[in-house]
């Protein structure tokens, strides 16, 4: 190679003690794809003409525990991606009858049999020791002109491992590379293999295309080869839907927008994902068409459409619980001197202090989305500092200065449900006003609230509970008669 590569010395090293042990031994795959695009690798792969046995032989402080050969040697680095390194034995695989593993495998005798078998050329390069490029299957020559091509049949390629139709998306996403011509048709043609991929792998590859640089090339070429609708059939109800004289993006460029703004900021994968499906419910609350139509109640509705996508999609409780509690209260409202310091408290107890700096980044993506050149105007600022503000007054119950027990010893009362409403009207008071969060008024309040019956203080626990959703009713009215999509 013409330029000095930086390859770490764990693996400088675990070449060379294979080489000196009379067999061939090269890094193959990304890491050397990585390598030539001047990338840092995140995984480092080694292959051999050595079977397991030889491997653990030569390298006595290793492991192998699986049916594919490869054996994972410990270093002992302090890089944890070079902390065990795996080195694979030369391979060609069997039939793949579940469409994703071979049924079995078996040891080669040469390099180029292995690089045969791989998913696309610029995932089929070796390089030894010395940094001597093996390219038989010319992926170099695939990155020069940034292209994913299949290695040989790209129909045989899909029909071994469906999964490789996500994985070609997203590794054009990735880099932001063209998918080959063959490849490209194969890849439609094949498309409905992935109905029996597990929902956990097709997850793990969409999150990698979300959290690319630029993810709407991704996602556009998810829908326009009929693949998103496999998996995210939801998110493609937005594709062609007109908004009104507020937008001028369908729902579906808007979404893609949103997102793409979200992954040029560097923002995290849960902001990412809800961006993306921010507004993905205006399509089923749409009323009427044109310049007037309307999207009540869409981010209610898309919040649900998140739960239920993203746990589809095996996503992680905490993970689905966050981005539907983003997109359920990505249209807050607020204007300086028109929304009380009481209704952004009640905002913050919904979504959580912890929450609430990336509802406004979603709130940025949105606008952002929408073709508004500023991101974050004065009000949006003035917003971020009274969540900062307000995040010192008490917006929880556990943050009360009176707790269940004491309520229960003041009141005489057994537990019951009569403790937990009079617990939540002390709550809803000093929301209103966190000065009363003192220990003498809630205890004097709690005696007076006691004398109350269940039915009234349920009508006071409705009346706060229908606070709590981040806006008074005389907001909602304003932004009701002010926005047409609110």
């Amino acid at each position: 190679m013409q330029k000095q590569l930086n390859i770490p010395k764990e693996i400088r090293a675990a070449l060379v003690i294979l080489k000196n042990a009379g067999f061939e031994a090269f890094m193959v795959g990304g890491c050397v794809r990585d390598l030539i695009l001047g990338i840092i690798p995140k995984d480092w792969d080694i292959t051999t003409n050595a079977n397991p046995q030889k491997l653990q032989e030569i390298f006595p402080n290793s492991f192998y525990e699986n049916k594919f050969g490869t054996v994972s040697v410990v270093t002992g680095s302090d890089d944890p991606r070079l902390r065990a390194i795996e080195i694979t034995p030369f391979r060609i695989e069997g039939k793949y009858s579940d469409k994703r593993h071979p049924d079995e495998i078996h040891f080669a005798k040469t390099l180029e049999e292995d690089l045969k078998r791989r998913d696309f050329t610029i995932n089929a390069m070796a390089m030894g020791s010395d940094s001597t490029l093996i390219d038989p299957l010319e992926g170099q020559k695939d990155l020069e002109k940034k292209l994913v091509r299949a290695v040989g049949n790209p129909e045989d390629r899909f029909e071994e491992d469906a999964l490789r139709i996500m994985r070609a998306i997203r590794l054009a996403s990735e880099m932001t590379f063209q998918i080959e011509g063959k490849t490209k048709t194969a890849l439609e043609k094949k498309a409905n293999l992935l109905k029996v991929i597990a929902h956990e792998r097709i997850r793990d590859e969409f999150s990698k295309i979300i959290l690319s640089s630029k993810p709407s090339v991704g996602l556009n070429t998810l829908r326009e080869l009929g693949i998103l609708n496999i998996f995210l059939s939801e998110l493609e109800e937005g594709f062609g839907v007109g908004q009104n004289k507020h937008h001028i993006y369908t729902v579906w460029e808007h979404n893609l927008n949103a997102l793409d703004h979200a992954a040029k900021e560097k923002w995290p994968l849960i902001v990412r994902a809800a961006a993306l499906f921010h507004d993905i419910g205006k399509p089923r609350s749409k009323k009427g068409d044109g310049p007037d139509s309307t999207f009540y109640g869409h981010e209610i509705i898309g919040a649900k459409m998140a739960l239920k996508i993203l746990s589809r999609l095996k996503y992680p409780t905490e993970f689905i619980e966050k981005v539907a509690k983003l997109v359920r209260y990505h249209l807050f409202y607020y204007n300086v001197d028109e929304v009380s310091e009481s209704s952004v408290r009640r905002l913050i107890r919904q979504v959580g202090p912890e929450d609430m700096e990336d509802l406004i980044r979603v709130r940025i993506c949105d606008r952002i989305g929408s073709g508004v050149p500023k991101a974050e105007p004065y009000k949006l600022r003035h917003f971020r500092f009274l969540v900062e503000k307000l995040q010192r007054d008490p917006i929880s119950v556990k943050m009360l200065k009176i707790n269940g027990d004491r309520i229960k010893e003041l009141t005489n009362l057994p537990q019951s449900i009569k403790v937990g409403l009079v617990l939540n009207a002390l709550m809803d008071e000093v929301l209103e006003d966190p000065q009363k969060n003192e220990k003498d008024y809630l205890e004097k309040r709690a005696n007076e609230l006691n004398k109350l019956s269940e039915k009234e203080l349920e009508k006071l626990a409705q009346s706060g509970k229908s606070k709590k959703m981040g806006l008074e009713e005389e907001e909602i009215a304003k932004i009701k008669k002010k926005h047409y999509v609110k």
